[in-house]
């Protein structure tokens, strides 16, 4: 295999010790087919032990390991070393709190998500004696590429509106809202359009598009809010012109 000597050049912060951040350079021998979270993990292993970052599985899947590289929200399990040359420059998430080192805290995202109610509210409860909540393909695939979320938070890194206001709701947090409204089984819709539909909500996007750009898991969330915005002013007009169809 062939290896490479690797210039990593690290943001580190103890809040119990550091006043602000500041960068640390490390150099390490690594395999060329490695990834940015493989040289990381040499870094702590045989360097420096002290280091702290988040990460799970190496297989894209638990969406952990988002750090800025180079500049750009990145899953590092998924950022190939061969992809650089000179000096990577890795730091914690953008627009996040930093905790320590890499690890950002995700408590904003996370208050956020529980407001947007990700999850199944059933139209009809029905015991399970009567069966399963079946759907057909079709309807299936209007809400799928949205349910493909890992909450990596690389959207709240990338989109400027959420850097420049922390009440915007965000698009990850819009886009989950969006596959349950999207889901023919649900009858949450209007809860969520109580969050969703508001100026913190999707009239605070400018459709940057970044967030789609940057997701790992190819979501669409910059899809997902304008079809929010259409489906808002629709509702906007129907309650205008025919007040009698909400009742």
């Amino acid at each position: 295999m062939k290896e490479r000597v690797v210039q990593l050049e690290v943001l580190r912060y103890n809040p119990d010790t550091d006043s602000e951040p500041h960068f640390q350079r490390y150099e390490v021998t690594c395999n060329e087919e490695w990834v940015v979270l493989d040289a990381l993990n040499k870094v702590k292993e045989s360097i420096d032990p002290t280091l702290a970052y988040r990460w799970s599985c190496h297989m894209a899947v638990c969406g952990s390991c988002g750090m800025m590289i180079n500049g750009e929200p990145k899953l590092s399990c998924h950022t190939f070393l061969r992809d650089y040359e000179g000096v990577i420059r890795v730091e914690p998430l953008a627009h996040f709190p930093i905790e320590r080192d890499l690890v950002t805290a995700p408590d904003d995202f996370m208050d956020k998500l529980k407001r947007v109610k990700p999850y199944l509210i059933p139209k009809k409860e029905k015991p399970i004696s009567e069966g399963e909540y079946k759907q057909t393909p079709a309807e299936l695939m209007k809400f799928r590429q949205y349910s493909m979320c890992i909450n990596c938070m690389l959207c709240y890194a990338a989109c400027p509106e959420y850097g420049l206001t922390k009440k915007f709701i965000g698009p990850a947090a819009i886009a989950l809202a969006h596959r349950y409204n999207q889901d023919s089984r649900d009858g949450g819709r209007d809860e969520r359009q109580e969050v969703i539909a508001t100026k913190e909500g999707v009239w605070e996007c400018t459709f940057v598009g970044a967030c789609s750009e940057v997701c790992p898991a190819h979501v669409d969330p910059a899809g997902a809010l304008q079809q929010v915005k259409i489906a808002s002013s629709i509702d906007w007009f129907k309650e205008l012109l025919m007040p009698w169809s909400k009742k």
